[in-house]
């Protein structure tokens, strides 16, 4: 539309043009890797993007191999014979820089491409880099409706994964949030419903880790990462194995965390191991009621004591504990703190340093005193107390806070934690 400098009112203007093509195309298949593109600019610096698909060139090599399997979209759903599994593996592990690097020089040779003979004997030829990265993790189900109950369960459960301390476990990293070196990015979970498959999203820096039910048959969990210098590491191809264990690992670490917060029977093997008395030999300790807020503090306590290479001590633990309960220190004896810590030893959750009088928490001790107090924290919230013993009329919060209270005991029954 154009606008003459009389009256002002646009008029169509249609004139003749050039359009310069800025990049040429080319849609291949290989026979090792299958369906591929490879994308040249037509300007200067030439530069060129190659896209392949792992999984394509593990079904390619599965085939020739003679493993049979029944396919999924970026996955395998099944195989003909399950004793086949490690050697698919194997196919997967092969995928390396090497091959990589040799499926665009093969091509190269085959295609038109800006730089001619002499420009490569001159030294011009392309190099790989890694723009983008994406490693994957497909579990099938043997019940796919119970896996979309059980995904459903799993973003309910997770909405605080895209907090930084979340996302620092998951990837690895250390999370800066303020001064001139703070880590970049937006720290959010999304979870996308809106006319699509229910998927869940963290983000960290320019990479993500997206999960999804995918074709209602799996469970889908990705990593994507577009920037290899978000975790210290550099784009060429040399890095990928690096970059794999990245993103591998993320995966692993997202699907621990959720089956810490899912899996019933954790939950209960920790909630036997605090609440219910033990003997150990000759000697016996009594429970460590969950409800009770000494049980708590002691637990919160203890996560603190985690970070100690020495270990602490009972005037250790006083002081950490004190504040917790809302006393000083003063107020707290040794002898009730010796009895705690002896409630904490042979419940295994503490071990004393042989020699001395200090102690250390167990892998076991620190694995359940995180499980319990998230599980206090998401039960128990502020406020509630009140709720309890407040004798107004019926509510909804009050309602929620009954319909809690009763969900946990019918669970406490369940573990025999209550009579």
């Amino acid at each position: 539309m154009k606008r003459p400098w009389v009256t002002g009112a646009p008029y169509p203007w249609i004139v003749r043009s050039t359009g310069v093509v800025n990049h040429f195309y080319f849609y291949c298949v290989d026979e090792n890797f299958g369906p591929f593109f490879l994308k040249f600019c037509s300007y200067f610096p030439y530069n060129a993007r190659l896209c392949i698909n792992g999984n394509e060139y593990s079904k390619r090599q599965a085939a020739k191999a003679g493993i049979g399997f029944t396919a999924l979209d970026n996955g395998f759903a099944a195989l003909d014979d399950p004793g086949d599994l490690p050697r698919l593996q194997r196919i997967c592990d092969r995928l390396t820089q090497a091959k990589i690097d040799g499926l665009l020089r093969k091509w190269l040779k085959i295609l038109p491409h800006p730089f001619t003979t002499a420009d490569r004997a001159a030294g011009y030829r392309y190099d790989i880099s890694i723009l983008q990265a994406e490693f994957s993790l497909t579990q099938m189900l043997d019940r796919p409706l119970s896996g979309r109950i059980l995904f459903e369960e799993i973003i309910r459960e997770n909405l605080d994964l895209g907090r930084p301390d979340q996302v620092g476990l998951i990837f690895d990293r250390r999370i800066v949030r303020k001064g001139p070196h703070a880590t970049p990015g937006r720290f959010r979970t999304r979870v996308l419903t809106d006319g699509v498959t229910p998927s869940l999203h963290v983000d960290y820096k320019h990479s993500k880790i997206k999960q999804y039910h995918k074709e209602g048959r799996a469970l889908r969990t990705e990593t994507t990462i577009n920037d290899s210098r978000d975790f210290g590491i550099g784009k060429r191809l040399c890095n990928l194995p690096a970059l794999g264990q990245v993103g591998f690992s993320a995966n692993r670490r997202l699907l621990d965390v959720e089956r810490l917060t899912t899996d019933p029977t954790i939950g209960e093997h920790a909630f036997r191991a605090v609440a219910d008395p033990v003997v150990v030999g000759t000697q016996r300790a009594s429970a460590l009621p969950f409800d009770s807020a000494r049980t708590q503090a002691l637990l919160c306590a203890l996560i603190v004591f985690r970070l100690l290479p020495h270990g602490f001590r009972n005037a250790d633990l006083r002081a950490h504990l004190a504040p917790l309960l809302g006393l000083t220190p003063a107020d707290m004896t040794q002898g009730r703190m010796s009895y705690d810590l002896r409630r904490l030893r042979l419940h295994g959750l503490i071990e004393r340093i042989p020699g001395t009088h200090r102690y250390t928490i167990t892998d076991r001790g620190l694995r359940i005193a995180i499980f319990l107090t998230r599980v206090h924290t998401r039960l128990i919230r502020p406020g509630m107390a009140e709720i309890l013993t407040d004798p107004s009329p019926d509510t909804p919060l009050r309602r929620r806070f009954d319909h809690l209270t009763t969900a946990i005991d019918a669970y406490a029954l369940r573990c025999n934690l209550i009579t």
